[in-house]
């Protein structure tokens, strides 16, 4: 207990700028996944073509160099300078998107292709079908893998340590300075990302239920 109580000036700040990381990455890797998603489901091949080769490629390329890339290969392109924070995000997000892309395209494919016949029939467009008909009802059939890649990405928080941001995954570096106990200081890093998992496994449940009834 005392390690953590004597380093609490560690310990709040940069579990802060984990949730953060979270909580910007997981929110925007469900919004580019999704679309990702519609670009694989498209009725236009180039789409679709495109939707899958991203998801090939960034699906068998390791979370550490996608970092790598954004963080000291980018900025000798002199486009948009970035934070270390801010490639930390692009870069879980990035990852992130292809895993939320392929769980949101299996949960398009339970529904019924009745239901987007029918609503082609009556003259609604692509965009409208999959926003409005099929979206809704996929995204309720797959909560718990997107639960899972939205946990999986709360563990990933922890590579932006090895680049420079100040998260949770770097607290051992800093107790290592200070000549504190890293095994004990480590342990409660743990049982905040336990914590922090916890919280989203409620969500979960909290959401399957909520929809399983209105269903």
């Amino acid at each position: 207990m005392d390690v953590l109580l004597d380093n609490m000036d560690l310990y709040g700040p940069f579990f802060w700028t984990t949730i953060k990381l979270f909580l910007i990455s997981g929110v925007a890797s469900l919004i580019f996944g999704t679309f990702l998603a519609g670009l694989r489901v498209s009725p236009v091949p180039v789409f679709r073509a495109v939707g899958a080769t991203y998801v090939t490629l960034v699906r068998n390329t390791p979370l550490t160099l996608v970092f790598v890339f954004l963080v000291f290969a980018y900025p000798l392109l002199d486009i948009i300078d970035l934070s270390y924070f801010t490639a930390a995000v692009v870069s879980l997000t990035l990852y992130t998107s292809a895993f939320i892309c392929e769980v949101v395209r299996s949960g398009i494919n339970t529904v019924p292709v009745g239901q987007a016949e029918a609503a082609r029939a009556l003259g609604l467009t692509f965009t409208q079908i999959l926003g409005q008909i099929v979206l809704p009802q996929a995204i309720r059939s797959v909560v718990p893998p997107l639960m899972s890649m939205l946990i999986a990405l709360l563990k990933n928080t922890t590579i932006a340590a090895g680049f420079s941001v100040a998260e949770a995954g770097a607290i051992r570096q800093y107790l290592s300075e200070r000549g504190d106990n890293q095994l004990i200081g480590l342990l409660w890093v743990a049982l905040g990302f336990i914590i922090l998992v916890a919280v989203l496994s409620f969500i979960q449940r909290a959401l399957e239920k909520r929809w399983s009834v209105a269903r």
